[in-house]
């Protein structure tokens, strides 16, 4: 009846029954915190609090509190263990200076290399090189992978992707010569509808399929939060002779993903989400000679015999260009070390539930009711399918967004703003808890009426 998948409903309909009180009471979540097995991840997490943030304002709310943070995408919170490695890091600089390049524990010319195994275990997949930035990582597999010709040169992505997608694309198409106005195949909803149906993806590529050198979507839609079907998505594309890669920066330690199995040709990511600053780029099994090379993509046990005759290292470790700061190695190796205390298919079924019941607060409290025009109302754009999104809820109202965001920043509650007109709300399984959620609604209840005040 509230248009939530009927399983979670039920989960929570049942837990509010054996405690013998509303659904929508504050024991319903702390029912779901108790007996969460990984609620003692939280402690491996900096918490700000309210007055720590910049925009809280300490006459609405209790500066002592822990904020409610609910950034999953833009950047997650600080695990315990980072300043600790970094500092290591600094200390062996101070005190052994260039020979920290190849001594210690953590030697820094391949620093990296040690948490390979760990993020291959988080995507799915058998092999990954943790290198350079998302856009650069985007531009140097483009360039292996995008080879147009005059039938087949156009690149398959969403009408709405993320600037670094976008822009990554419309150059590279120009680099090659082609217009991006006839070379660029965008994908729009139907009307009327806030996000993209897996069939009309699959028949655009059956119809265009001849035309299409690369299908490249985002695993999770940044504005929307929609979780696209990889593994569809690929078989049609490869079905067709299309190369198929994936932007997984909002899908990486947000979603299960089995990358190797479904057979995508090459993904990149960005690692901010999951509370860390390196970033990483993966392609998949196959040997491209169109590729810009550099140093560090020399085999290591004859790298520094320093010939100049390219020794290539055979699959993706062939497309890295230097070796990784170590000061932007430590935060990732603090985040992986997290993950790998549980499990991707643990954490999808704390996020289900979650954000399931993130789901069934707004839209109890919120939903838009025709017999009170003047009541505020809040539309989830994301799909109600847990199987196509991820933790992320992509949120609308009736009321000027930027006037929400700024009463909710007030009292401190961390989540962003995306134009035109959303507000992303994304409850992270490894450290917020169903109390966090329930918080959070509370706190919105009294933003929506402060802004009917301001705004009539």
């Amino acid at each position: 009846r509230l248009s939530i998948p009927l399983n979670l409903l039920y989960v929570i309909e049942k837990v509010a029954e054996h405690l013998d009180c509303s659904p929508t009471s504050r024991e319903v979540a702390e029912y779901f915190d108790q007996h969460d097995k990984l609620r003692h991840l939280r402690q491996e997490f900096l918490f700000p609090k309210v007055a720590e943030l910049p925009p809280s304002d300490l006459s609405l709310v209790n500066g002592s509190e822990e904020c409610i943070y609910f950034v999953g995408n833009s950047l997650g919170l600080q695990p315990k263990n980072v300043k600790k490695y970094i500092d290591e890091e600094i200390e062996k600089w101070a005190k052994t200076g260039a020979h920290g390049h190849t001594m210690g524990s953590q030697p820094w010319a391949w620093a990296e290399n040690n948490l390979e195994d760990l993020m291959a275990k988080l995507v799915g997949n058998k092999e990954v090189a943790l290198m350079n930035g998302l856009t650069v990582n985007l531009h140097l597999l483009m360039l292996a992978f995008y080879q147009p010709t005059a039938k087949r040169h156009k690149i398959l992505l969403e009408d709405k992707a993320f600037p670094s997608d976008h822009y990554a694309v419309e150059s590279q198409i120009r680099l090659r010569g082609f217009d991006p106005s006839t070379s660029m195949l965008l994908l729009k909803p139907r009307e009327g509808e806030d996000t993209l149906r897996t069939e009309d993806i699959v028949s655009t590529i059956e119809r265009e399929g001849h035309s299409i050198a690369v299908v490249m979507l985002s695993g999770v839609q940044y504005y929307t939060g929609q979780l696209f079907n990889m593994e569809a998505i690929t078989k049609a594309g490869q079905a067709q002779g299309c190369y198929v890669g994936f932007d997984c920066a909002h899908a990486v330690g947000n979603a299960e993903l089995r990358l190797h199995d479904w057979g995508v040709d090459f993904a990149c990511w960005c690692t901010y989400k999951v509370s860390t600053l390196s970033q990483i780029a993966q392609s998949l099994s196959l040997y491209l000679s169109f590729r810009l090379l550099g140093w560090w993509g020399h085999k290591l046990s004859t790298r520094f015999q320093m010939t100049n005759e390219m020794d290539l290292q055979p699959g993706v470790n062939g497309y890295r260009l230097s070796n990784q700061p170590v000061l932007l190695v430590c935060p990732l190796q603090a985040s992986l070390e997290i993950f790998n205390q549980t499990s991707m298919k643990d954490l999808r079924k704390k996020s289900i539930l979650l954000t399931g019941y993130l789901e069934y607060l707004i839209k109890h409290y919120y939903s838009r009711d025709e017999s009170e025009p003047h009541k505020p109302y809040v539309h989830i754009i994301t799909p109600s399918n847990p199987a196509e999104r991820g933790c992320q809820l992509s949120l609308s109202f009736s009321l000027p967004i930027r006037a929400i965001f700024k009463e909710l920043e007030k009292r401190g509650v961390a989540c962003d703003m995306r134009e035109p007109n959303v507000i992303r709300v994304a409850p992270v399984p490894l450290y917020n808890s169903f109390t966090d959620v329930h918080r959070f609604i509370t706190v919105l209840e009294t933003v929506l009426a402060a802004s009917i005040v301001q705004h009539g």
